[in-house]
């Protein structure tokens, strides 16, 4: 059985950056991707950043969803579940100010992927997340894909203990 796994793409690194795409992938293969629109209080916006995931500003405000139907929707797949990041200390934060700005309360928990692995698959996750990398040849760094490379991460590393 392999976690479900969420990642986050911000409109920058530090702490005036807010969540403008979130992924989901469950442990049964449930797949979600969402933009989101930005509040208009978030006006933050990292040009670095946009480099690195490739979603314009503008994007996000002609296709992004509203806030609180993303939060709904993740409540709704992942009610009372416990959900892992391999970003938990920024997808944490980005996640809680998301739910906030929403006014909703979170209906699951987000995790550290490193509290369900274990010393052998600590030691081999990197050299195995650049092998999944290398077979997926995702052209962009985006939420859904990365959540499927984490999780696909997952999957290898315990094979490779076993």
């Amino acid at each position: 059985m392999v976690p479900t796994i969420l990642d986050i793409e911000a409109s920058g690194f530090g702490a005036h950056s807010y969540p403008i795409e979130i992924g989901v992938i469950t442990g049964e293969g449930e797949k979600y991707c969402s933009l989101i629109k930005p509040f208009s209080e978030w006006q933050h916006w990292d040009e670095s950043a946009e480099q690195i995931h490739g979603i314009s500003r503008n994007e996000l405000l002609h296709r992004g969803q509203q806030g609180r139907e993303v939060c709904l929707m993740l409540n709704r797949m992942l009610m009372g579940q416990t959900v892992y990041s391999d970003g938990w200390a920024v997808d944490y934060s980005w996640l809680r100010k998301l739910f906030a700005a929403s006014g909703l309360a979170m209906g699951f928990s987000l995790s550290p992927i490193e509290m369900i692995l274990n010393e052998r698959q600590l030691e081999g996750w990197y050299g195995i997340k650049q092998g999944v990398l290398a077979k997926m040849k995702t052209p962009r760094h985006r939420a859904s894909a990365d959540a499927q490379m984490i999780q696909m991460t997952y999957a290898l590393s315990v094979r490779s203990v076993f």
